[in-house]
């Protein structure tokens, strides 16, 4: 990565951020959703798209002085299984939340951790599906696999509301 960016300097663009544990199912459906978006567009100048796991502070680096920030994770909400959620940058909880362990870092302690270091991104969005299992495997559950492309697409409607426009990868033939 490289350097932290310093108070005062310029945003650095759209950040797709997404994050969980691949290892527990559902839990990583915001990593896989920002996997397939990235293999399916080409990205332009000023937009990056991150696996940021479960990495917590190694997240400031990232997040630092973005001008928009749309995160793909799960989200706990009563939608149902599968549901699309969207979060404005409102109904994110920003603070210092307890821990059994610094490796539970959440987004809410990394934002408060940027607001303090006055580098907090400008805009930002959680973009989600409702989780159904979250225990040991590699594998969606069916109703979130069947929902992940509503996230990727609802992540790519969120950047043309910001002005950016993707284009499809050429698919490669077989």
């Amino acid at each position: 990565m490289g350097a932290l960016a310093a108070p005062g300097d310029a945003p650095r663009g759209v950040l797709i951020l997404g994050l969980g544990n691949i290892l527990l199912g559902d839990e990583g459906l915001g990593v896989r959703a920002a996997e397939r978006l990235a293999e399916r567009y080409e990205l332009p100048d000023g937009v990056d798209v991150v696996d940021g796991g479960t990495t917590g502070f190694d997240l400031i680096e990232v997040l630092a002085d973005r001008d928009r920030v749309i995160v793909l994770d799960a989200v706990d909400d009563d939608a149902g299984p599968g549901a699309l959620v969207r979060l404005d940058q409102s109904a994110i909880p920003v603070g210092w939340t307890t821990k059994q362990s610094h490796h539970q870092l959440g987004l809410g302690d990394v934002l408060a951790a940027l607001t303090l270091l006055d580098l907090a991104p400008n805009a930002i969005t959680v973009l989600g599906l409702v989780p159904v299992d979250l225990e040991l495997g590699l594998a969606l559950s069916p109703a979130v696999a069947a929902q992940l492309d509503t996230l990727v697409d609802a992540a790519v409607a969120e950047l043309g509301g910001l002005g950016v426009t993707l284009v499809p990868r050429q698919a490669v033939p077989a």
